[in-house]
C-alpha cells in the first residue's frame, strides 16, 4: 500500500485546527455569581480577611475547632462575635466568621455563619430565614445556623453546611 507522505502532516494537524476554529474566544471559566445581598456581605467582610483584624473587631471567640468529615468536606474554625449572638440576624453582621487553617499556620477567611440561639427562637418555632434560606437546626450548639460560603466556592451550594473545598 502506498501512502502519500504529504498528507500525513495535514491529517495530524486537522483535529487541532478544527478545535481551534470551533473554540469561542470569549469563553472563560467563571465562578458562580453571588446574589447581590451576598456580594454586599462579602464586601463588608473585607476588613476581616486577616484573623488578627477579625479578632480585634470582636470575632475573638473560637466557637469550634476545624470540623471535617471525609465525604462531606469541612467547616473550618468558627470565630464568634458575642455582641452579635443575640437572636437578631443582620445580613451585614454575621455572628461568626469561618477560617480555614493553612499548613503554614495562616488562617484564610472562607465564609460566615449566622447563629440564632434556641433561647431567642425556640427549636419548636419556625426556622429563621436570611437571604431567602431557612436556617438549619444545630442541636450540638443549641442554635439555628446558616452557613454562607462567601470566600470559597462550594460545589454543594452557597448555603451548604460543609464545603468540600475547605480542609482541616
Amino acid at each position: 500500500m502506498k501512502v502519500r507522505t504529504g498528507l500525513i502532516p495535514v491529517a495530524a494537524i486537522f483535529p487541532f485546527a478544527w478545535a481551534l476554529a470551533c473554540h469561542d474566544v470569549n469563553t472563560q471559566v467563571t465562578t458562580p455569581t453571588l446574589p447581590p445581598a451576598v456580594q454586599s456581605l462579602k464586601a463588608s467582610l473585607a476588613p476581616f480577611a486577616s484573623l488578627r483584624l477579625a479578632k480585634s473587631a470582636g470575632y475573638n471567640i473560637a466557637i469550634t475547632d476545624c470540623m471535617s468529615t471525609s465525604d462531606e468536606g469541612a467547616m473550618g474554625v468558627h470565630f464568634g462575635n458575642s455582641n452579635y449572638i443575640d437572636g437578631v440576624t443582620d445580613e451585614q453582621h454575621p455572628e461568626a466568621l469561618i477560617f480555614e487553617p493553612g499548613t503554614d499556620g495562616q488562617m484564610t477567611l472562607v465564609g460566615v455563619a449566622f447563629l440564632v440561639p434556641f433561647s431567642a427562637v425556640p427549636r419548636t418555632a419556625a426556622a429563621p430565614q436570611l437571604f431567602g434560606q431557612r436556617f438549619q437546626v444545630n442541636d450540638v450548639f443549641g442554635a439555628w445556623v446558616l452557613h454562607v460560603w462567601t470566600h470559597r466556592s462550594n460545589p454543594s451550594g452557597l448555603f451548604a453546611t460543609r464545603n468540600t473545598r475547605v480542609h482541616c
